[in-house]
């Protein structure tokens, strides 16, 4: 991908677009607006991420260090900026990395959307719910939020920092948005390995084995493969990003999510379905480190943004699951099922 002349031609620029949602996001983009009025933004790019930019040929490209370079020269003046960036590995141990990479760079962007007056959507995480113990109400005080991870650390002190510059006079972007995305599934997650969904690491084991691995559950009132997710698909995700950029004269921090929990086993069943298979599951114990921090419950509380004039309907689970197998079958086609 070419670097963008030196002048203020993009008008909607996507940082971790090389990334899951990102690229989602990019590729309906591509489908509205011109090449040219686009910007991909993201590191230095490995293989495994980037066959994820072929969804949007032709869109120039920026390493996201660069990218600051630009917009703090007035090179480029973007109108919305979809910072979707960040290291969103939940087992990152190095706070470092994480406060640089995840909390000043957005605190960067935020600011000069500010002093420009342009439109700011983020990715937060539910992973700033921390256990679940206080819930999943996205209207609840974030002083009240404590993350399990650095990972959830470095989006909750991001969503306070937000809080905290809009409790002042100082200047404010002309729209700050904040998703607290629950569970994303969907194409274009292959690079993230472990991290990617059970959808996507079922569908393999289901083609190399024949058979899914669940977790046991440890918990009583849980049966095994019980465990419950709010699972969403990633155009569910990129749908409403679309609303809210459309709607300008919306900001806050909002939970995205289907707002029905829904378990584990039944996310597999309807894996099987779709590939026209009987369901085989094989429940396995869950390992010693992770029960005490596994969490057996979210669901994404979705009154704040019906009440902000957004409205969706999130695609069913089992329609949702068969989209993805159906892109998951034209995108390997040399593993059959």
């Amino acid at each position: 991908m070419a670097t963008p002349p030196s002048q203020p031609t993009p008008r909607y620029v996507v940082t971790g677009a090389a990334g899951f949602i990102g690229s989602r996001l990019l590729e309906a983009l591509v489908k509205h607006h011109a090449s040219e009025s686009l910007l991909a933004v993201d590191h230095p790019l490995p293989s495994e991420k980037r066959r994820n930019l072929a969804v949007a040929p032709g869109v120039p490209f920026l390493k996201h260090h660069d990218f600051l370079q630009a917009l703090d020269s007035g090179a480029i003046n973007p109108e919305i900026i979809f910072h979707l960036g960040a290291c969103s590995s939940t087992t990152e141990t190095n706070w470092t990395y994480l406060a640089e990479n995840n909390l000043g760079y957005s605190q960067r962007l935020w600011n000069w959307c500010a002093a420009h007056r342009r439109q700011l959507i983020y990715a937060s995480s539910a992973a700033t719910y921390g256990d679940g113990s206080h819930g999943f109400d996205d209207e609840a005080p974030l002083e009240g939020l404590f993350p399990l991870n650095l990972y959830g650390k470095s989006k909750h002190d991001f969503d306070l920092w937000v809080q905290a510059q809009l409790a002042t006079a100082a200047p404010r972007p002309l729209q700050c948005v904040g998703l607290k995305f629950f569970n994303v599934f969907g194409p274009g997650e292959a690079h993230k390995g472990r991290m990617a969904s059970m959808v996507f690491h079922g569908w393999n084991q289901i083609h190399q084995q024949g058979f899914v691995r669940l977790f046991q559950s440890h918990k009583q009132g849980y049966a095994d493969g019980g465990q419950l997710r709010d699972f969403i698909y990633v155009r569910d995700v990129v749908n409403v990003m679309l609303a809210l950029a459309a709607r300008p004269i919306v900001s806050g921090l909002f939970n995205l999510g289907t707002g029905q929990a829904r378990s584990f086993r039944e996310l597999i069943e309807a894996l099987f379905a779709a590939l026209g298979r009987t369901p085989n599951i094989q429940y396995i114990p869950m390992p010693d480190d992770l029960r005490g921090k596994y969490q057996y419950f979210t669901e994404a509380t979705m009154r704040k943004l019906a009440h902000a004039g957004v409205q969706y309907t999130p695609t069913p689970l089992g329609s949702a699951v068969a989209d993805y197998v159906t892109w998951l079958t034209a995108e390997y086609p040399a593993i059959k099922a």
